[in-house]
């Protein structure tokens, strides 16, 4: 199965800032009991979001003004915490398609790549810029170009930083490597069928 290349992205953002936000506070511990991953957009951030009787709180993805945005700005340290692979699921399955921060936890950063959702490293002046425009236009398109490194906003670009073996595998179509094992299974058995050890097993 063909995967798609992913070298722009093109959406309205919205700003969640604060440092060191980790994967419980993206998806709760109690929502984890699941099968599949489907569903779970719904409580990205709930506890942020929502009290204990389901009353909303003041938080940017309650803000009517950015309903439907794609991309996410946040701050240093971002997924920190428990590995849990159901945060980036969360964010992705609530619409989210590339994750700005200053920083990323390793595991959330491999998770989300794995997803097809770019997370970019950016300045955090120039995060808190673009969240300020975002703040005053908030329907204004934000572009994300991996293979110049950069995001723009109307006539403003900035810097943002991709690993090169991040960037190449969304370039490349091959950012799920269980997607591209599976894609080359008939290599995978041919080859294991030359190997004797497995014959005779």
């Amino acid at each position: 199965m063909s995967l798609a290349k992913i070298s722009q992205i093109a959406g309205r953002g919205v700003s969640v800032p604060g440092d060191d936000v980790d994967t419980d506070r993206v998806i709760p511990a109690r929502y984890m009991k699941c099968v599949t991953f489907d569903g779970l957009g719904e409580y990205a951030f709930y506890d942020e979001r929502f009290g204990p009787n389901g009353q909303p709180k003041p938080h940017p993805l309650n803000e009517p003004k950015y309903a439907g945005a794609t991309i996410l700005l946040a701050g240093r340290n971002f997924g920190c915490g428990s590995s849990r692979e159901h945060a980036p699921q969360a964010l992705y399955r609530h619409g989210f398609r590339a994750v700005l921060a200053e920083s990323f936890a390793e595991i959330f950063f491999g998770n989300s790549i794995t997803l097809g959702m770019p997370c970019l490293v950016m300045e955090g002046r120039d995060i808190r810029a673009l969240a300020a425009l975002l703040a005053e236009a908030p329907q204004t398109e934000l572009n994300i170009d991996i293979p110049n490194s950069q995001v723009s906003i109307a006539d403003v670009s900035f810097p943002a930083k991709l690993p090169d073996h991040a960037k190449e595998a969304l370039l490349d179509g091959k950012w799920d490597a269980i997607a591209d094992l599976l894609e080359g299974l008939d290599a995978v058995k041919s080859t294991a069928a030359r190997l004797p050890y497995i014959q005779a097993a």
